[in-house]
């Protein structure tokens, strides 16, 4: 796949598609720079060439409609920040002002356009929208790893009426780190997953079981493989409809040769509180949750188990928290196996999107870890092995 190291677009109008849907504190201020940031080596790249740069994101579900609670306002602020050079924000994404404004942009200059999904035809990938998206620029870069499993307007439709189309740095190292180091890695891998529903990651636990040495399944989803074992769950979230696809991953495991690994122990308390993020009655039990209490977290001796596999790899893959992260009490199981893989120095550790991402900042370990990908669903996707759109249609 054709990268911007492929090209020369010095003094070209560039559209490139970045994601800066980013998450905002209680006083509207940007409370995690992270995928602004990821999106800085292209932007630099392209403003070193003499490129002429015009940014686009959406930002929340506005809707399809102009909702200025979604603008980008404020992230054209951190990136002139964090670029050292002005930023121009534009009101709007198409129309006449705005093709005037980036005809008038120097070598360079950056520009960032407002939400595109002000707009529901951005959504609809409608190609009279994708058209006048196009009509701002003389090539398109991709750079937004986050939606690139979404066929949209500026992910997409956009990319059929302009050329040269390429990805940026971001997209091509999350394809390194996500694609060759998972599909040809150093040995022994081991994935870990966590999250709440085994119905979320049956895809990828599957593609998954032909790639791993080990993989250990945590979080809550591990309350369903444990169901179907025959332990008793308590009020555990499980999901029963679903033990036939835990007992058939279990016997792809085996019959592959992975070690798949299950809590041995769990954290488990009589009452979640999410609003005062409090545990009720809190215990460490084994394998079996009785029946008036629920599962949080995995326990210490889990912790163990699944550090020692971890100290041994050479590849890790780390999707999805381990336990209700949120609440401190249940946090613990999380932030350890995040030490453990910050301590493998050896090791090529990828940290896969989503929560993940959250947690591992969180535990302070963020800068010890090889990769963190910007994706969520795109990640997942990705693992599986589907064919993202918005890659699928760049240059190859």
């Amino acid at each position: 796949m054709k990268t911007v190291k492929d090209v020369n677009l010095q003094g070209k109008r560039v559209f490139v598609r970045v994601d800066f849907n980013v998450p905002l504190d209680g006083n509207g201020q940007i409370s995690d720079r992270t995928r602004i940031v990821a999106a800085l080596p292209t932007i630099q790249h392209l403003i070193d060439q003499g490129a002429k740069i015009i940014l686009a994101s959406h930002f929340g579900r506005p809707n399809g409609e102009k909702n200025l609670k979604y603008s980008l306002e404020p992230v054209a602020k951190v990136l002139s920040e964090l670029l050292g050079q002005p930023v121009l924000f534009l009101p709007d994404c198409i129309g006449q002002s705005v093709q005037q404004a980036v005809q008038a942009l120097d070598n360079g200059e950056v520009a960032l356009l407002e939400n595109v999904r002000f707009y529901k035809e951005e959504t609809d990938n409608d190609e009279n929208f994708s058209r006048e998206l196009a009509r701002l620029a003389d090539a398109y870069v991709n750079d937004a790893f986050g939606t690139a499993h979404r066929a949209h307007a500026s992910t997409a439709g956009i990319a059929k009426f302009l050329s040269p189309k390429v990805a940026g740095m971001l997209i091509a190292r999350e394809l390194e780190f996500l694609g060759d180091k998972t599909a040809h890695p150093q040995r022994p891998f081991t994935v870990i997953l966590g999250g709440a529903k085994v119905s979320d990651k049956i895809s990828v636990i599957d593609a998954l079981l032909d790639r791993a040495d080990h993989m250990v399944i945590a979080g809550a989803m591990a309350y369903t493989f444990l169901l179907a074992k025959g332990h008793k769950m308590g009020k555990s979230l499980v999901e029963p409809d679903k033990i036939s696809i835990a007992l058939a991953a279990m016997q792809k495991a085996e019959k592959k040769g992975v070690r798949l690994l299950l809590p041995v122990d769990s954290v488990v308390a009589e009452r979640v509180d999410f609003e005062t993020r409090k545990l009720e009655n809190i215990q460490i039990v084994g394998l079996d949750i009785p029946e008036s209490m629920c599962g949080v977290d995995i326990g210490p001796r889990s912790v163990a188990l699944f550090s020692e596999v971890i100290q041994q790899s050479k590849t890790i893959l780390l999707n999805g928290p381990m336990g209700i992260f949120e609440i401190k009490d249940a946090a613990k199981g999380t932030f350890a196996l995040a030490e453990a893989i910050a301590k493998n120095r050896e090791a090529t550790s990828i940290i896969g999107g989503g929560d993940s991402v959250k947690a591992i900042k969180e535990s302070g370990h963020s800068d010890d870890v090889s990769f963190i990908s910007t994706g969520g669903g795109a990640t997942l996707e990705f693992l599986e092995g589907k064919i993202l759109p918005g890659i699928n249609i760049l240059d190859q």
